[in-house]
């Protein structure tokens, strides 16, 4: 979708208050996320004429399937990529032998010296495929696609947890788990 789409901006508005600032649509997010969908509907900015039909379409085709719907149908939260404090109530779960996490070229000096940081989230993301990572990099710059010894970290008592969309979620990694191959 361009980014001026109604659908895509009203997506960017829903990142915004479930996983960063609730209180922009003066949403109160409960302890694993969840928000009360009319809530949501009557603190979205106008211009969005963001409705219940629009907002099912918008969980229905995200592509990274950022939202899930409570299965009584009246709540909304995002699967992942929060900077507020929620726990999102997943078990941790093994990983596969090998996660990656795409970045951009500037970072990787850092990265190799300190690890993987969740930044400003509550979580380190990884993704289950190089193709996707690769993209999550190019998001950011010139792409670098490390290799996570994730099946390593995790005998060693780190602990992994997927979301529903299927991105890994971690505490920070240490620099000894990561390595780049060409």
């Amino acid at each position: 979708m361009p980014k001026d789409d109604p659908l895509t901006r009203a997506s960017k508005f829903l990142s915004l208050v479930l996983r960063h600032q609730p209180q922009t649509a003066g949403l109160n997010l409960d302890s694993e996320g969840w928000a009360e969908i009319d809530a949501l509907l009557a603190g979205a900015p106008r211009r969005l004429s963001l409705d219940r039909g629009r907002l099912d379409e918008i969980v229905a085709t995200n592509n990274k399937k950022r939202f899930e719907i409570s299965a009584c149908g009246a709540r909304i939260r995002a699967v992942q990529g929060h900077s507020v404090a929620v726990d999102l109530a997943l078990a941790p779960i093994t990983p596969p032998e090998t996660l990656y996490h795409g970045t951009a070229t500037r970072f990787l000096k850092a990265i190799m010296a300190e690890g993987l940081r969740p930044g400003n989230r509550r979580h380190v993301h990884l993704s289950a495929d190089w193709e996707t990572a690769r993209a999550v990099g190019t998001r950011h710059g010139v792409p670098a696609i490390l290799h996570v010894a994730a099946a390593r970290a995790a005998s060693e008592g780190q602990s992994f947890y997927r979301a529903a969309n299927g991105v890994w979620l971690t505490d920070p990694l240490a620099p000894s788990y990561l390595s780049r191959r060409a």
